[in-house]
């Protein structure tokens, strides 16, 4: 186990999927079963308590794979879209799977539970949330399971954005959260996955793991161009033209705009390193 990825590795020293078998030894093998995330959004922890460190959040409609549930209402499993493995609070799922139609497409939204915007949310929605929809009752897109958001704020899974850039331009002052991937907050690399996702671009979670799987290598002395990912040692930015680099900062706690050369020399001052990579898509 030693040469694999923890992160994308459903073993425990006590269980591993039956995928696996073969591969790594376990006393235990699973076939697992798929859950998907009713919640807004749901973290995926390391461990299963609520102050372990948070590895990602899955949005609304995602799938897991779960290979255990234990007492204490956590299950542990593996992510279908990006393959992250973690803990996850079992009550922040259910059964009820269906294939995705729609995915919300503006940064924010509610689900509720009649066609009325007076009745409480049921859930806060984020940007790249699935939803399978049956019907409309205007204003409003109805689900399969008979609950209601704004269909303006829908578009179908297949209409895809042409401008990833444009995606991200849209998350600029959201706040920087570690681990996060939703409008309240996300990471740096919580930011490229979202943005690409948008444009029908599936990439891994963590920014070594995108560093190493998304888009061709460029000279680190290269032109840039808008839609360029710039990499350094656990950080990742998005160009938005030659010079002008958009990420989720956690020096200004926020997702900013701001010049390539004062990033590249406020990393450098800190001791963190230079630019890595450039990669194109």
């Amino acid at each position: 186990m030693s040469a694999l990825d923890q992160r994308l590795t459903p073993a425990r020293p006590d269980l591993a999927a039956e995928t696996l078998r073969g591969i790594v030894d376990a006393p235990l093998y699973g076939a697992g079963e798929e859950r998907i995330v009713f919640d807004g959004s749901a973290d995926l922890r390391r461990a299963p308590i609520p102050d372990a460190p948070l590895e990602t959040e899955a949005l609304h409609g995602e799938i897991i794979t779960v290979y255990d549930q234990d007492e204490e209402g956590w299950s542990w499993g593996q992510l279908k879209r990006d393959g992250y493995v973690g803990y996850m609070p079992s009550k922040a799922l259910t059964h009820d799977i269906a294939t995705p139609t729609h995915r919300l497409s503006v940064l924010r939204s509610f689900l509720f539970g009649g066609p009325s915007i007076k009745l409480p949310p049921m859930a806060t929605l984020s940007m790249g949330s699935r939803l399978t929809i049956i019907g409309t009752k205007d204003p409003f897109a109805i689900t399969h399971r008979g609950h209601y958001v704004i269909a303006d704020h829908l578009k179908p899974v297949d209409a895809l954005e042409s401008d990833f850039v444009s995606v991200a331009e849209r998350f600029i002052g959201i706040p920087y959260f570690w681990g996060g991937k939703t409008s309240l907050g996300l990471d740096c690399s919580g930011l490229v996955q979202v943005s690409l996702d948008a444009a029908g671009i599936e990439v891994l979670r963590d920014t070594d793991m995108q560093e190493k799987s998304v888009g061709e290598f460029l000279p680190l002395n290269a032109e840039l161009k808008r839609g360029d990912l710039i990499f350094w040692k656990g950080h990742v930015g998005i160009m938005r033209d030659a010079t002008e680099l958009l990420h989720a900062s956690g020096h200004q706690m926020l997702v900013v705009s701001e010049p390539l050369s004062e990033v590249v020399e406020r990393i450098e001052a800190k001791g963190a390193g230079s630019v890595t990579s450039i990669k194109r898509i």
